[in-house]
């Protein structure tokens, strides 16, 4: 069992005096069956500016999967998600919004632009 603790809750206080702004959160991890409480903490170490990278397919792209053999329930939830096999490439297309909600996001080729 856990309990997480924010800053400022009773039983953090300590730690709060200790860490500051820096303190993120307090856990408590109990071990019935070895008896024990543990008890850790989360502290900010450093922090930088960040830019996320940029955005690889829009959301309605068409792209490929290459997903290699799938079991007949995933071959079912992609065709549901709009999903063609594509016999001559062994891919499906697909969009891309569709690839990340169903989980397949690291299985995504580019397609081919055809004029």
């Amino acid at each position: 069992m856990i309990r997480k603790l924010k800053p400022g809750q009773s039983g953090t206080k300590k730690f709060l005096s200790q860490y500051g702004e820096r303190l993120v959160c307090v856990r408590y991890r109990y071990d019935a069956l070895a008896g024990k409480r543990v008890k850790t903490v989360e502290i900010i170490v450093e922090e930088n500016d960040w830019l996320p990278p940029a955005q690889r397919y829009l959301p309605d792209e068409m792209v490929w999967l290459r997903t290699g053999f799938v079991d007949q329930p995933t071959e079912k939830r992609i065709r549901a998600a709009g999903g063609k096999w594509d016999s001559k490439r062994c891919v499906w297309n697909i969009r891309y919004e569709a690839a990340v909600t169903l989980g397949l996001s690291a299985h995504v080729e580019r397609r081919e632009v055809s004029l």
